[in-house]
């Protein structure tokens, strides 16, 4: 990709922004940064990219903002379908994602994870599976780490393994992973995408340029996933956790299994597994089969798997009180998430849930709190809908306690209605934005009041 003197948008402040707009001008663009918010609204420190010769323009973007742009980097938190990018569209100026500049920049095979959940456990858990085989390796993508960055830092002879949102999907037209898997698809972010049609369309972008010589990696036990197999160019392989498969990933008894080319590789048995839950073990079946397929021999990959504990807000243990054990599940963003938290403990569990409401169905939820939980504290925005629907459900309304927008004071009601052998689980089944940046501020904060107990 040819930068030199090239007039460069960005469209969006943030880490995948900044990172664009930094590595078009290391390669000689005229770059200009844009974010609709106002320069105060927003809690970055814009004084390097001023130094970096960067032009930054901030509040109303109107269409003289690309007027003379030769290409357009969009990152994640900006739809493609708003006024000014479908301007752009129509003038028929580029318009790609930080995601896809960085496959344009990168030497070394990427390994892409994308689903609704499970993306960020299985992504370190593959970086960490890279690692012991290829001499230089990134994560970096949805994960917290501008993607574009990584792949100039390895440059050639190793592996990149990236987790790739819906977001970053969205703008990416020629994408093109060497290994890429989807652990799952379930109802999430539909303010953004419209339909559960278009959510999985959008995923589906993760595997559309590969070709003979690439891998797809399908969970075969989510029903959504499937059909997939039937629109891809590539050779695909399938986990599962119910089913024994002639060739991929899965259990037989309590192992977990990789078959392929007739040959079967025992990794180790669930009780060796560092992570727990249901959910982990597809999660560590996935990122097993993807470092199969990019060279990690089963010796090493049943060496990472016992040793791997997971990451932070994923079902982290933070604390035990007089027989309480405290998790922090703050990247329980959506009500699937959160079922899978639930179904790791085996009842009585004192659950904080709520926030930033996605609207999203509680059917299902509802029914795994009936049957688990023995006190519901609800925070945020959703904490309204939430109880009617748990009262609708049958749930005691008087397990039911309202925080508020305090996380405080879930805490503090946590602790004191708590009792030995019981658990206390922050697993909002929300978004974050109703209290907080976002999740990690949340599960920091949740941590932090606890330990301070």
């Amino acid at each position: 990709m040819d930068f030199k003197d090239k007039n460069v948008l960005v469209m969006g402040a943030g880490i995948s922004g900044f990172a664009a707009a930094r590595v078009a001008k290391h390669f000689g663009a005229n770059v200009t940064l844009s974010d609709a918010k106002n320069e105060r609204d927003l809690k970055d420190d814009f004084t390097p990219l001023r130094e970096l010769g960067i032009n930054l323009v901030f509040g109303p973007q109107n269409d003289s903002l690309i007027k003379g742009v030769d290409l357009i980097i969009v990152s994640p938190a900006v739809p493609v379908r708003i006024p000014i990018l479908q301007a752009a569209a129509n003038k028929k100026i580029p318009i790609i994602s930080e995601v896809e500049l960085a496959y344009n920049l990168a030497k070394s095979p990427i390994c892409a994870v994308t689903g609704t959940n499970g993306k960020t456990t299985t992504t370190t858990l593959l970086g960490l599976l890279l690692e012991t085989t290829y001499e230089k390796t990134g994560m970096g993508g949805n994960i917290g780490v501008p993607l574009s960055e990584v792949a100039l830092t390895i440059g050639e002879g190793g592996y990149i393994a990236a987790e790739i949102s819906s977001y970053q999907m969205e703008a990416t037209n020629n994408f093109k992973p060497h290994i890429a898997a989807i652990l799952n698809v379930t109802p999430d972010h539909l303010k953004r995408h419209g339909t559960m049609e278009i959510y999985s369309k959008t995923k589906e972008k993760i595997f559309a340029q590969e070709d003979k010589d690439d891998f797809l990696i399908l969970n075969l036990d989510d029903p959504a996933l499937r059909i997939m197999k039937n629109h891809a160019h590539c050779k695909v392989l399938f986990f599962s956790r119910q089913i024994q498969l002639d060739e991929g990933a899965y259990l037989h008894g309590d192992k977990l299994i990789i078959k392929y080319g007739n040959k079967i590789h025992a990794l180790c048995t669930i009780d060796e597994l560092g992570i727990k839950g249901g959910h982990n073990v597809e999660n560590a079946l996935a990122a097993s089969l993807m470092a199969f397929l990019a060279g990690v021999n089963a010796k090493d990959i049943r060496k990472v798997l016992k040793t791997f504990q997971g990451v932070e807000h994923r079902i982290e243990f933070v604390r035990e009180i007089d027989g309480v054990k405290y998790y922090n599940d703050s990247k329980a963003t959506n009500t699937d998430s959160a079922i899978k938290a639930l179904e790791t403990f085996e009842g009585h569990i004192i659950l904080i849930a709520g926030g930033d409401d996605k609207l999203t169905d509680l059917a299902d939820f509802m029914n795994l709190v009936y049957d688990r939980v023995e006190g519901l504290i609800l925070i945020g925005d959703a904490a309204e809908r939430f109880k009617t629907y748990a009262i609708q459900r049958g749930i005691d309304p008087t397990i039911i306690f309202d925080a508020g927008h305090s996380m405080e004071k879930a805490v503090e009601i946590a602790k004191k209605i708590s009792k030995p052998m019981q658990v206390v689980l922050l697993s909002p089944a929300c978004a974050s934005f109703d209290m907080y940046d976002n999740f990690e501020e949340r599960g920091r904060d949740f941590k932090r009041l606890v330990n301070a107990l």
